[in-house]
């Protein structure tokens, strides 16, 4: 299917629609404390391991800690008939509390594990998270640079940026719940946006060499159009997979593939509209500048030529 879509000439209108989803959610963040609603993997608490003698499911181990208004909690099924129970600090009287109600309600059980855990984990976590993520961005902008250009480089990690702050937003601003798959979540989103995005820098390369008269406005509104089909049924194959795990994945995947969700969304959208865009006027620049320089050298020659000459 043949496109001709104005991408890069609405080039203001992708910036600012950009811009009008990413202010709420920095407001948010700047608004809240904490920024985002750390789950218990971040702020710390106690971890049960039990295992029940009888077939048991995730939803009905839901249900008992709902009915016992722990707060937050999460459940991950780590074998047959166990699971792994994290809730918010419990003292002695309420794990027992947790223990005796779920045998009652649920049948017998064995206790494998009962832990307390700090937040020192979840911010270790964090940290290792962005520093995982700098480095990627740093070694993103060496592989472009060495295949394509520095600009491109910097317009395909401004993308990233777009993309990572789309996603914090959408949890900063909804307050929803953030997990470790959280991190896991970003960080694959920024390897599926640049694979998009270096597949349009690809096209803009080989149809550069090629061109006769166009600009090159012309020449990435061609390679962007020629590239869209394949864009658009990646995207949605991403999507129909994550809107599956949410509606069936339970409460264990949902946090990653929401994030999923929003970053793959985001991702796409910043492929098309934002990276090549920024190019072109990251290109712009770098001549304007370099116009400047030699036209104030020029002017520096002729002045000292005057001077001389007088």
């Amino acid at each position: 299917m043949n496109f001709n879509f104005d991408f890069v000439n609405r080039r203001k209108w992708w910036y600012a629609l950009s811009l009008l989803v990413i202010i709420p959610g920095l407001i948010a963040m700047a608004l809240h404390r904490p920024v985002l609603n750390f789950g218990i993997d971040f702020t710390g608490g106690n971890i049960i391991q039990v295992q029940f003698h009888q077939p048991v499911t995730s939803g009905q181990v839901r249900d008992v800690l709902d009915g016992l208004n722990l707060g937050k909690s999460s459940i991950q099924e780590s074998g047959s008939n166990q699971f792994l129970i994290r809730t918010t600090e419990l003292n002695e009287e309420q794990t027992n509390q947790v223990i005796s109600t779920l045998q009652s309600k649920l049948g017998q059980l064995d206790l494998k594990r009962n832990e307390k855990v700090g937040g020192t984990i979840g911010r270790e976590l964090t940290i290792r998270g962005v520093e995982a993520m700098v480095i990627a961005w740093i070694l993103m902008i060496i592989y472009i640079t060495i295949r394509f250009e520095f600009l491109s480089g910097l317009a395909a990690i401004l993308a990233l940026v777009h993309d990572v702050l789309v996603t914090i937003g959408f949890f900063a601003l909804f307050r929803w719940e953030v997990d470790s798959t959280f991190i896991a979540a970003i960080l694959t989103i920024i390897g599926y946006s640049i694979n998009d995005t270096i597949v349009i820098f690809d096209r803009i390369r080989e149809n550069l060499r090629l061109r006769k008269k166009e600009t090159i406005e012309e020449v990435v509104n061609r390679s962007i159009n020629q590239t869209l089909t394949r864009s658009i049924n990646t995207v949605l194959t991403v999507i129909f997979a994550l809107l599956a795990l949410i509606l069936l994945g339970g409460e264990t995947t949902r946090t990653f593939a929401l994030a999923m969700l929003i970053g793959t969304i985001s991702g796409c959208y910043s492929s098309i509209f934002t990276a090549s865009p920024l190019w072109i006027d990251f290109r712009h620049l770098s001549r304007e500048r370099h116009r400047q320089a030699a036209v104030a050298k020029a002017d520096t020659k002729a002045k000292t030529r005057k001077a001389t000459s007088h």
